[in-house]
């Protein structure tokens, strides 16, 4: 798949050590440099057990339950990362399993009417228990087995408790479901 880029346009409005605020024609978005952008995996185990994530997120304020993700190309040394790369590797660092197989879904916007980012997302196949997971030294991430047929209760105890429940995990769960 040849990666579709989202091209800056616009003058800077700011920076930061990982955004940058752009105005093009009066719409502000967000462009975030320095990454080619986004990958989600939907990782459903031999057993049937969605791989979820769960991580505060300093912007909401909040922990919030995610489908594995990360970012492609961030690392020092690793600009050029390649999309299938970068999901196997997050997978791996986040829930502590190894994909035998990654099978390439789709991408699309990241959020269309907020940032210039594009998001791919691969399923996960041959799932192998490796680590514990938990993310990165600057992560500490809640690694999450969760029944599929059981996610929908799963998630709505999740709200109860004070969690945010990503949309994108919804997608997850579509398409978990359509393997069965």
């Amino acid at each position: 798949m040849k990666r579709r880029m989202a091209t800056p346009r616009g003058k800077v409005l700011g920076a930061g050590r990982y955004l940058r605020l752009l105005d093009w024609n009066g719409w502000e978005y967000v462009e975030r440099h320095g990454v080619r952008g986004i990958v989600a995996i939907v990782a459903v185990t031999d057993d049937r057990r969605l791989l979820l994530v769960e991580q505060y997120r300093a912007a909401l304020d909040a922990p919030v339950i995610e489908l594995p993700a990360g970012l492609v190309g961030d690392l020092p040394g690793a600009e050029q990362e390649d999309l299938a790369a970068a999901a196997r590797r997050e997978l791996l660092e986040e829930t502590g399993y190894a994909a035998a197989a990654l099978d390439l879904l789709f991408d699309g916007p990241l959020a269309s009417g907020l940032c210039s980012t594009l998001m791919t997302y691969f399923r996960a196949r041959g799932l192998r228990k490796v680590h514990a997971g938990g993310g990165d030294e600057l992560e500490d991430i809640i690694v999450h087995e969760v029944p599929l047929a059981a996610a929908d209760g799963w998630l709505a105890a999740q709200r109860a408790r004070g969690c945010l429940v990503d949309p994108r995990l919804y997608v997850g769960l579509h398409l978990a479901a359509a393997w069965s």
